[in-house]
C-alpha cells in the first residue's frame, strides 16, 4: 500500500505494510496478534535512550510472515534482520523529528482516503473496506495511521537528503561518454590441459583446507521423521459415482452457466395493445410448433430492429443482465428449447437458448466424477480427521495411530529445517518437526493442514545436533575443492607469464575468440571478461593491450584492440543522468544512515 506513497522504499517496515495490506489475507487483528506473542514489553535494544521492545520486534516479524513476505521456516533468521532494521528506522525517525519535519493529521487523512486499496468500485473511500483490510493485516486504524505517518516522515527526510546532492554537467557528460563507449577485443580461455602437468594434492593440503574451511562442511541440525497422511482424494478414488449423478451434476451446473440466446420481441402500448401483442406471439408459437425456423420468424415478427436481422441473436448473457423475468425464461430452459411468453419493460418476448458457455457432458465427465466422489467421502474424511486429531494427541507413538486409522506409516531420511522436499517441504511441516513439543518432548505433532484435502501428523524418530562432518565423510569434496583451487592458481600463473610474453611482442599460438564493438551491457563473451576488457587502458599505436580475467573458476587472456566513442543519443544521456542522480542520492542516504549509527548509542540486550 505504501508503495504508491513512498516510491518503492526498501525498508522492511514498508515492505511488510505493503505486502500485508494489499494481499488482504485472512489473518487476525492486532489484539490477537499481540496475544500470540504474549504481550511482553521487555526491551531488547535501546537507541539513544529510546527502547525497542520485544513486542515491536515480534509484531514486525509476524506481519512479515503473515503477509507472505517471508516463509515461516525463516522466522529465526528474520529476527536479527528485522531488529537491525528497527534500529535503523528509529535513528531515521528521531533525526527527522529533531530536524522539525512535520505531517499534519489532515495530510495523513488525505493520503488514506486516496489510497486505491481503501476505495470501492466507484472510487470512493470505504470505511468498511478500510477497517477490514487493516484488521486482516494486523493493524488498528490508529496503529496504521502512526505507521503511515512515521514512514512518510522518513521518506520525506530521505527525499530531502537525496535531492540535496547533485551531479555537475561535466560529470554527466563524462559518464555519458563512458556509457556510450564500445570496445573490440579478443579473448582466450586457459584450460587445465594447458598446464605442463596436473596439479598434485597432498593429504596435508587436504587436512589444512578442511580445518580452514570447516564451516563449509558443517551439517545442520537434522531429524528423521515418521509421519502419516490422511488424503481425501485417495479416499475418493474408491467411491462409486453413478452416470445419473454425473448427468444431474452437469445439468445443475448448466442452469447457472452463461448462455447464448435469441428472442422475438413484440411491443405494445403504441399501435397495438398487450392482448394484440400476445396474440401475435401466439401465432409465432403455432408456427414454431410446425417446425418453422426461430431465426426466420424473428426476422418476420420481432420489433427489436437491432437483433431481428440476426435471427434474434442476443449473444451470450449472464444472470442479471436483462432482469429477473427474462432470466427466469432464459435460465429455466435447456439448449434448443423456447420459453413461454415473458413480459419485460420493453415488451413481450419468446426466448430460445441456442448454446451454453460450458463444455458438453462428455468433456466434463471426469471432472464431475472427481467432484462428486470428493463430496461422497466428505463426511467420512471429516470424521477421520477428528479421529486423527484425537488419537495422535493421546498416543505415545505414531505406529498405533497409523494402524488404528489404516494409514501408511511413512519414514523420512535425515532432513534439516531447510532441506526437506516433497510433502515434508510444504509450509508448516518442518516448523512442527522442530517445535518444542515434538523435538524436545517427543510428542506427536499437531495435525498439519497441507491443503483442503490432506492432513499430516509427524513424530521425530531420531534427532542429531548440528556438527561438522568428519573429514573422512567429506574427503572427496575437500580434495576436489583443493584441486580446483590449485588448478586456478596454476592457470593464473600461466596467464601472467603469457601476458608478459605477449606484451614483449612474442607471438603465441592461441585460439582467440573475437568480440566486435562490445558495450558495457552487451558483448558476446562472459560478463567478467567484458568487465575486465573495459578496465584495460586504451591501446596506443595500434598495439593491443593485454590483460587477464578470472571469475574464480575460469582464467581468460584478453587482447584489447580498439576503443571507440559512439554518437550521443538522448536515450543514453537521459539514462546516465537518472542513474547518476539515483546513485548520488542513494549514496547520500547510506552515508546519513552510517553516520547516525556511528554516532548513536546502541545497546542490544
Amino acid at each position: 500500500m505504501l508503495q504508491s506513497i513512498r516510491d518503492r522504499s526498501r525498508s522492511w517496515g514498508a515492505k511488510i505494510i505493503v505486502g500485508a495490506v494489499v494481499a488482504a489475507l485472512a489473518l487476525f487483528g492486532i489484539e490477537s496478534l499481540v496475544g500470540l506473542i504474549g504481550g511482553s514489553g521487555d526491551e531488547i535494544a535501546e537507541v539513544n535512550g529510546e527502547p525497542i521492545t520485544r513486542q515491536q520486534l515480534e509484531l514486525e516479524v509476524q506481519r512479515a510472515i503473515r503477509s507472505g513476505q517471508v516463509p515461516p521456516e525463516q522466522e529465526r533468521a528474520l529476527r536479527g534482520e528485522v531488529l537491525d532494521s528497527l534500529i535503523g528506522e528509529q535513528l531515521m525517525t528521531s533525526y527527522a523529528e529533531d530536524g522539525g519535519l512535520y505531517l499534519s493529521e489532515e495530510q495523513i487523512d488525505q493520503v488514506i482516503v486516496n489510497l486505491q486499496e481503501f476505495q470501492d468500485q466507484e472510487g470512493r473511500f470505504s470505511q468498511e473496506l478500510f477497517r477490514n483490510r487493516l484488521a486482516s493485516a494486523g493493524f488498528t486504524p490508529l496503529s496504521f495511521r502512526e505507521a503511515l505517518k512515521v514512514d512518510m516522515m522518513r521518506q520525506q527526510l530521505q527525499l530531502g537528503v537525496a535531492m540535496s546532492d547533485f551531479t555537475l554537467e561535466r560529470e554527466r557528460e563524462r559518464l555519458a561518454a563512458l556509457q556510450r563507449q564500445t570496445r573490440t577485443f579478443r579473448h582466450h580461455q586457459l584450460t587445465p590441459e594447458q598446464l605442463s602437468e596436473p596439479v598434485a594434492v597432498s593429504d596435508a593440503e587436504i587436512q589444512a583446507y578442511y580445518e580452514a574451511n570447516a564451516e563449509q562442511y558443517r551439517r545442520p541440525e537434522q531429524v528423521r521423521l515418521e509421519y502419516v497422511i490422511l488424503d481425501r482424494q485417495a479416499m475418493a478414488e474408491s467411491a462409486e459415482v453413478s452416470d445419473e449423478a454425473i448427468r444431474d451434476a452437469w445439468e445443475a451446473r448448466s442452469r447457472d452457466a452463461d448462455r447464448r440466446v435469441s428472442h422475438i420481441m413484440v411491443t405494445f402500448n403504441g399501435e397495438r395493445s398487450r392482448e394484440e401483442a400476445r396474440a401475435r406471439l401466439e401465432r409465432v408459437r403455432e408456427r414454431l410448433a410446425e417446425s418453422e425456423s426461430f431465426a426466420e420468424l424473428a426476422r418476420e415478427f420481432s420489433d427489436d430492429a437491432t437483433t431481428a436481422e440476426q435471427g434474434g441473436d442476443l449473444g451470450f448473457i449472464s444472470p442479471g443482465f436483462f432482469g429477473d423475468a427474462f432470466d427466469d425464461a432464459a435460465f429455466g430452459i435447456g439448449v434448443g428449447q423456447v420459453s413461454e411468453i415473458v413480459e419485460t419493460s420493453n415488451g413481450l418476448h419468446l426466448v430460445k437458448v441456442t448454446e451454453l458457455d460450458m463444455p458438453p457432458l462428455e468433456e466434463m465427465r471426469d471432472e464431475l466424477e472427481r467432484e462428486l466422489a470428493l463430496q461422497a467421502v466428505d463426511d467420512t474424511f471429516n470424521r477421520r480427521v477428528q479421529a486423527l486429531i484425537d488419537e495422535s494427541f493421546a498416543a505415545e507413538d505414531l505406529a498405533s495411530v497409523a494402524e488404528s486409522l489404516d494409514l501408511e506409516l511413512r519414514e523420512s531420511g535425515w532432513v534439516s529445517r531447510d532441506s526437506a522436499s516433497g510433502v515434508l517441504g510444504e509450509p508448516g511441516v518442518m516448523s512442527e518437526a522442530f517445535s518444542q513439543d515434538v523435538l524436545s518432548e517427543g510428542f506427536n505433532s499437531e495435525v498439519v493442514e497441507l491443503d483442503a484435502d490432506r492432513r499430516l501428523v509427524l513424530r521425530v524418530a531420531e534427532h542429531r545436533e548440528a556438527a561438522t562432518r568428519p573429514l573422512e565423510e567429506v574427503r572427496v569434496d575437500v580434495r576436489a575443492a583443493v584441486e580446483q583451487r590449485k588448478t586456478q592458481e596454476a592457470l593464473l600463473e600461466v596467464s601472467r607469464e603469457r601476458v608478459e610474453r605477449l606484451r614483449d611482442g612474442e607471438s603465441l599460438d592461441l585460439e582467440w575468440q573475437r568480440v566486435e564493438g562490445a558495450t558495457r551491457q552487451t558483448g558476446e563473451a562472459p560478463r567478467f571478461v567484458v568487465q575486465t576488457a573495459f578496465r584495460l587502458p586504451h591501446p596506443e599505436r595500434d598495439q593491443p593491450v593485454y590483460g587477464q580475467a578470472s571469475d574464480g573458476e575460469r582464467v581468460v587472456l584478453i587482447a584489447l584492440e580498439n576503443v571507440a566513442d559512439a554518437e550521443p543519443d538522448e536515450q543514453t544521456e537521459a539514462f546516465v543522468a537518472r542513474m547518476a542522480e539515483q546513485l548520488r542520492g542513494q549514496s547520500a542516504i547510506q552515508a546519513l544512515r552510517a553516520h547516525l549509527r556511528d554516532t548513536a548509542e546502541i545497546e542490544r540486550y
